[in-house]
C-alpha cells in the first residue's frame, strides 16, 4: 500500500534542473533508497521531499494529503522525519536532551501548565524522558544518556540524530547519507540499525552512496540521473540494469568490459 506518492516533481536554480517530472511511490514498511551519481539531485529531492526546499510543479501526497508548496513544519505534523547528511545536532546538550527535543512535536501542554508545573505536565515529562531512552537503547546509545553530543563519536552522533528524528514518531524517515564519513564497523552498525526499524514497520528513504548497505537494506531502489528516474526495482534488478552501470562506470568502461567479454567468447 502507498504511504508516499510524488507525481511530475520538478525543480530548477536557475538555468539548472535539478528534478525533472519525477513520479515515485513508497510503499508502506518498505526500505527505498535513492541512489545516483553526484549531481543526480538525490539531495534536492530529500530536501523537496521534507518541505526544505518547495517544487516548481508536481505533488507530494502523504496518505493522499498534498503537502507541496507546504513550509517544513507541516512536513513534519503530517509525519515525515529526516536527517541530515552533516549533523544537525545540539552539541550543548545531552544525548537524552537532543532526543527529548524531537519529541516536541508530538507534546501538547497549555502555557499554564507549564508555568504551573502540574502533575499532569510532570507525568508527561517523565514519559518522554522515557521514550527517550528506549529509542538511545535502541540504537545502541544505551549508557550514553547525560553525554554532551559535543563528546560523543562520529558514529555514535550519526546514531543519536536518527533516535531524535524517531521521537517525533514519523510515518515516514528520511536518512540522508546516514553512512557519510563512517569507518567500516559504524557503517555495520547504521546497516543493523536500519534493518531493525524496517523489521519493527518503520517506513524509509534512504539516500546513501555506500552501495554495499544500500543492496543490504533496501526493498526497492531509484536511480535518479541527471535530475530523472534512470531504473527502479529490486536490488537485484537494478544492479544489472545497463543503464545504471553506464551511470556508475562511464560509457568507456563500460565498452572495455563488452570488449573484453568478446575477447574471451
Amino acid at each position: 500500500m502507498t504511504l508516499l506518492a510524488v507525481r511530475g516533481l520538478t525543480k530548477s536554480f536557475g538555468g539548472v534542473k535539478a528534478i525533472t517530472d519525477l513520479d515515485l511511490r513508497i510503499a508502506r514498511g518498505a526500505v527505498h533508497s535513492i541512489i545516483g551519481p553526484n549531481g543526480a539531485g538525490k539531495t534536492s529531492l530529500i530536501n523537496m521531499l521534507s518541505g526544505i526546499y518547495r517544487p516548481d510543479a508536481g505533488s507530494i501526497a502523504l496518505d493522499g494529503v498534498d503537502l507541496a508548496g507546504q513550509p517544513a513544519h507541516r512536513f513534519a505534523a503530517a509525519g515525515i522525519g529526516r536527517t541530515f547528511q552533516n549533523l544537525q545536532v545540539f552539541f550543548n546538550m545531552t544525548a537524552l536532551e537532543n532526543v527529548m527535543a524531537g519529541r516536541h512535536l508530538r507534546e501538547r501542554h497549555s502555557l499554564a501548565a507549564a508555568l504551573l508545573r502540574t502533575r499532569a505536565l510532570q507525568r508527561a515529562e517523565a514519559e518522554s524522558r522515557q521514550f527517550a531512552r528506549d529509542l538511545l537503547r535502541l540504537v545502541g546509545l544505551c549508557g550514553q544518556e547525560d553525554t554532551r553530543a559535543d563528546a560523543m563519536a562520529y558514529g555514535a552522533l550519526k546514531r543519536l540524530e536518527i533516535a531524535r528524528a524517531l521521537a517525533a514518531q514519523p510515518r515516514l524517515l528520511l536518512l540522508d547519507e546516514p553512512a557519510a564519513g563512517l569507518n567500516a564497523t559504524e557503517a555495520r552498525e547504521i546497516d543493523a540499525l536500519i534493518q531493525r526499524l524496517a523489521q519493527g514497520g518503520t517506513t524509509i528513504v534512504l539516500v546513501e552512496h555506500n552501495m554495499a548497505l544500500v543492496m543490504e537494506v533496501s526493498d526497492h531502489i531509484v536511480v535518479l540521473d541527471h535530475g530523472r528516474k534512470l531504473a527502479e526495482g529490486t536490488p537485484q534488478e537494478v544492479s544489472a540494469h545497463p543503464g545504471v552501470i553506464e551511470a556508475y562506470l562511464g560509457k568507456a568502461e563500460v565498452a572495455d568490459e563488452d570488449e573484453a567479454e568478446a575477447a574471451h567468447a
